[in-house]
C-alpha cells in the first residue's frame, strides 16, 4: 500500500468485513455451550447480560463485572495489537462489551496528506468482542497513524510503525507471566513507563497475559489496559500459554480433549474457547505456515515474521506435546511435532530479508529451576518444561542450531540466560527467558543441589552458581545467568506483594544485525532506569555473538570456495542422510565449509535462498 495514493488505497480492499463468525447473537448465554462445567462457567461476565450482576453472583465474579461496568462508554475501545510483514498489515481492536444498543461494527482509519481516510469496517467478533483488520500491500516504509472507530462511542488511535531495516540494533522486549494478584491490580504504572523510555522496536509476550481461567476475555482487557500504552504504537507479539486457555500446565497431546485432570493430556476447556482467546492474541500475527486445525478444530499459530532484518520463528510449544501422565517413558512421545518441525526446516532454509534468526516459544528447552512454589520444594523432575521428552528436546533445538538461532521465551518465573548442550556441553543455541512480570503466585529458583559452581571453562561473574550442569532429564547445559527472587516465606510474600523483591521484571535484548552480537538485559519490575546497567538484576548485561549459536566442532572441512559476494547464504545438506546440517549467512565471500561427521555433502549458495550448488556430493571420511 502506498500511503500517498488514497485511491490506489481504497480501490483493492473490501471495505466490509463479515464478523468472522457469521450472524452472531451477542447476547447469547453461555457462548460455549453447556455440555461441562468448563464451557457452562466460560467468560460469563462479558457474555450474555453481561451488565446485569446475577443474583447471587460470587464476589469474585462481581468484582470483575464491576470493573466492566464502570468502564466510560467512550472507552469502550480497549486497545490494539497489530505485525506488518511481508506487505501485510493485520490489527486487532478489542472492545470491552457492548451494550444492545451500541455499534457492533467499527472503521479502521489511516492519517494519509494530513486528512483521516476510512480504509475498511469491520464487525465486532463475538464471543470475545474483538476486531480484526487486514491490509495486504502495505507499505512498510513509513509511519502511519491509525484510528479505530466504534461508530461515534469510541476512538483508539496508534502509530503503525515503519519496518526498522535502516536501524542496526534491533530492540525487543520480552515478557510473560503477568500476575493478577498484585496491587494495582489494573495498572503497571512503572513497568510501562521504562518500556516506553527503552521504546523497543518489537514487544513480545510470550504467555500467561492472564489468569483468569474461566474468564479470559476479562483477563485479556485487563491485560490490554495494563499495557496499551505501549502496545499501541509498536508492533506486537501475543501467543498464548497455559493459563491463557485455562490450565494450570498443558500437554497439548494435538488438540485432543482431555478427559479428566490436565496433566492427562489434551485441552479441558472447549474448542470454540480455545480459538476464542488464540483469536483474541494470536490473530494478528502473519498468517500461519500451515493453517490445518489440530483435532476438534482448535486452531493453529506458529508462523515466522521478519523485522529490521531479524527474522522470527514464532512456535507453539504445548499444543503438540505429549503428556508425561500416566506413563513418563518418553518412547514415542512428542515436543514440537512432526508440522513444526517441518516449518523450522522450512524456515531454517529462507533468509529473504533477514540477516540473523531468532525462534520465540512459551518455555525453554531445559529444566533449569531447582525450586517451584516454595524454597523448600526441590523439583524432581518438571515435566512442564521442554527439557522432556529429552529426544525431542535434543530434535528441536538441534533445529535452532542449523539456522544459529538465538531462543527468547517466558513461562518459568525465573529469569536466565543458558547456553544448550546437546552432544556435549555448550555446542548448542543461546537461550533467554524473561522473568515473570508479576511474580506473586508461583516463584522459581535455580539452587543446584551441591551448591557448588558448574564445570566447563570458568564464567565471569558474580553469581556463585554458574557454569555446566545436567538438568534432571539429563540434557547439558550451561548457566550463564540468573534471577532467583528473594526468598520469603508465604505468609511474607502475601503481606509483602508491593515489594520488589520476587524477581519479577522483563527482558530486553539488542540485536546488532551488522555483527551478529546480541546484549540480553534483564531489568526488575521497579528499575530505576537512571542508575543505567547497574539497576539490571546482578549477572546481566550478558553478551553473546550469534555465531555462537552452533558451537560444534569440525570434523574436517570441504574445500574453500569463492563465493559470488558478501553476506551469502551457505546451506550444507549430508546426501547420504538427507539432512540439513546448517544454513546461515556468511560474511565474507571465502566459505571454507565445516562438516561434523563423516558422510556425503552438497554445499549450496544464494542471496536469499541457497539455490546455487557450489561443492556436489563431497565425500569426506
Amino acid at each position: 500500500m502506498h500511503i500517498q495514493s488514497p485511491l490506489i488505497l481504497l480501490v483493492g480492499l473490501v471495505l466490509v468485513s463479515k464478523n468472522l463468525l457469521g450472524s452472531v447473537d451477542y447476547y447469547a448465554p453461555h457462548p460455549f455451550g453447556t455440555q461441562s462445567e468448563y464451557a457452562l462457567g466460560a467468560d460469563e461476565v462479558t457474555s450474555g447480560k453481561w451488565w446485569v450482576s446475577p443474583e447471587g453472583e460470587p464476589a469474585r465474579e462481581k468484582s470483575f463485572r464491576d470493573w466492566i461496568c464502570a468502564r466510560p462508554r467512550e472507552k469502550a475501545l480497549a486497545f490494539a495489537i497489530y505485525t506488518q510483514n511481508a506487505g501485510t498489515l493485520k490489527l486487532t481492536a478489542q472492545c470491552f462489551p457492548l451494550l444492545p444498543e451500541e455499534p457492533k461494527e467499527a472503521t479502521l482509519e489511516l492519517l494519509i496528506g494530513g486528512k483521516w481516510e476510512k480504509v475498511q469496517q469491520a464487525s465486532v467478533v463475538y464471543p470475545g468482542w474483538s476486531l480484526h483488520f487486514r491490509i495486504d500491500g502495505w507499505d512498510s516504509s513509513k509511519d502511519v497513524q491509525y484510528r479505530v472507530r466504534l461508530g461515534e462511542l469510541s476512538t483508539y488511535e496508534g502509530l503503525i510503525r515503519k519496518d526498522p531495516t535502516d536501524k542496526k540494533s534491533i530492540v525487543l522486549a520480552s515478557m510473560s507471566c503477568n500476575s493478577p494478584a498484585d496491587k494495582p491490580r489494573y495498572a503497571r504504572t512503572q513497568m510501562v513507563a521504562n518500556l516506553l523510555e527503552h521504546d523497543p522496536d518489537l514487544l513480545f509476550f510470550a504467555g500467561d497475559q492472564n489468569y483468569i481461567h474461566d474468564e479470559p476475555t476479562y483477563g485479556w482487557l485487563m491485560f490490554g489496559v495494563q499495557f496499551g500504552k505501549v502496545m499501541k504504537d509498536r508492533p506486537t507479539i501475543c501467543i498464548p500459554d497455559d493459563h491463557d486457555v485455562g490450565h494450570p500446565n498443558l500437554w497439548g497431546e494435538s488438540g485432543k480433549k482431555a478427559i479428566g485432570r490436565d496433566f492427562d493430556g489434551g485441552y479441558l476447556y472447549p474448542a470454540s474457547f480455545v480459538n476464542m482467546v488464540q483469536r483474541q492474541q494470536c490473530w494478528s500475527l502473519p498468517d500461519p505456515y500451515d493453517p490445518e486445525p489440530v483435532d476438534q478444530g482448535i486452531t493453529v499459530y506458529y508462523t515466522d515474521l521478519t523485522l529490521g532484518g531479524i527474522s522470527f520463528a514464532i512456535l507453539e510449544d504445548r499444543k503438540f506435546k505429549s503428556t508425561w501422565h500416566p506413563n513418563p517413558d518418553a518412547a514415542g512421545k512428542t515436543l514440537l511435532g512432526v508440522r513444526q518441525l517441518t516449518f523450522l526446516d522450512d524456515w531454517t532454509r529462507d533468509w529473504s530479508g533477514a540477516k540473523m534468526k531468532v525462534v520465540l516459544s512459551q518455555t525453554p528447552f531445559v529444566a533449569h529451576a531447582s525450586y517451584s512454589g516454595q524454597i523448600v520444594r526441590r523439583i524432581k523432575k518438571d515435566h512442564d518444561a521442554n527439557g522432556w521428552p529429552a529426544d525431542r528436546r535434543n530434535e528441536a533445538v538441534r533445529a535452532l542450531r542449523r539456522a544459529r538461532a538465538t531462543h527468547i521465551c517466558g513461562d518459568q518465573h525465573l529469569g536466565a540466560v543458558v547456553k544448550h548442550g546437546i552432544d556435549t556441553f555448550r555446542d548448542g543455541p543461546y537461550s533467554f527467558t524473561s522473568p515473570a512480570l508479576v511474580n506473586t503466585i508461583w516463584g522459581r529458583w535455580w539452587w543446584p543441589e551441591n551448591e557448588q559452581a558448574g564445570g566447563g571453562e570458568p564464567i565471569e561473574s558474580g553469581l556463585p552458581w554458574v557454569g555446566d550442569y545436567l538438568d534432571a532429564f539429563d540434557n547439558p547445559f550451561t548457566m550463564i545467568a540468573y534471577a532467583n527472587p528473594q526468598y520469603v516465606d508465604n505468609e511474607e510474600l502475601r503481606r509483602l506483594k508491593s515489594r520488589p523483591n520476587r524477581g519479577d521484571g522483563y527482558a530486553l535484548i539488542r540485536f546488532e544485525t551488522d555483527t551478529g552480537d546480541a546484549r540480553f538485559e534483564c531489568w526488575p519490575r521497579f528499575a530505576d532506569l537512571s542508575k543505567g546497567d547497574a539497576a539490571q538484576f546482578e549477572g546481566w548485561p550478558v553478551t553473546i555473538n550469534t555465531h555462537d549459536n552452533d558451537a560444534r566442532e569440525p570434523y574436517a572441512y570441504l574445500p574453500e570456495i569463492e563465493l559470488p559476494s558478501s553476506n551469502m547464504v551457505v546451506e550444507l545438506t549430508n546426501l547420504d542422510t538427507g539432512e540439513l546440517i546448517y544454513c546461515y549467512r556468511h560474511d565474507t565471500n571465502r566459505f571454507k565449509a565445516p562438516v561434523f561427521d563423516t558422510g556425503t555433502y552438497t554445499l549450496r549458495a544464494g542471496l536469499e535462498i541457497a539455490k546455487s550448488v557450489m561443492l556436489e556430493a563431497i565425500k569426506v571420511n
